[in-house]
């Protein structure tokens, strides 16, 4: 599956703000966006559970990755992947060409020699 055709599919399971439609459905269209944008933005904090969970194969575990963590990671990683396609859905941007421009951006810099460093616009 490429990104095109996973962002089309996980996008038909957004539902996030049926509820706000249907209890104010006056709401106007740039406020809902903005709700949209607030929603599909702190699902990113799935990112901690990500953590919580490398945190404790540290911890509970000595570094020993397990299968069933390997099961748990992944799981966490699709949850952050389907917050990113409502981000992109939220922006009007398809995932395929954020995945491409990033591709373009971590292979110039490559090329330059900068790879390392920081800021933004290096």
């Amino acid at each position: 599956m490429d990104f095109n055709e996973y962002q089309d599919k996980a996008k038909t399971t957004a539902i996030y703000l049926d509820k706000l439609k249907d209890r104010y459905p006056d709401l106007p269209p740039e406020i809902m966006k903005i709700l949209g944008i607030s929603y599909a933005s702190n699902g990113l904090g799935e990112v901690g559970e990500i953590q919580g969970k490398i945190k404790k194969i540290i911890r509970d575990a000595g570094g020993d990755i397990s299968e069933e963590s390997r099961k748990e990671i992944s799981k966490e990683i699709g949850d952050v992947l389907w917050y990113v396609m409502a981000i992109c859905e939220e922006f009007d941007l398809r995932m395929e060409d954020v995945a491409q421009q990033n591709i373009n951006k971590l292979f110039s810099r490559k090329e330059r020699g900068v790879l390392g460093g920081s800021g933004d616009n290096r």
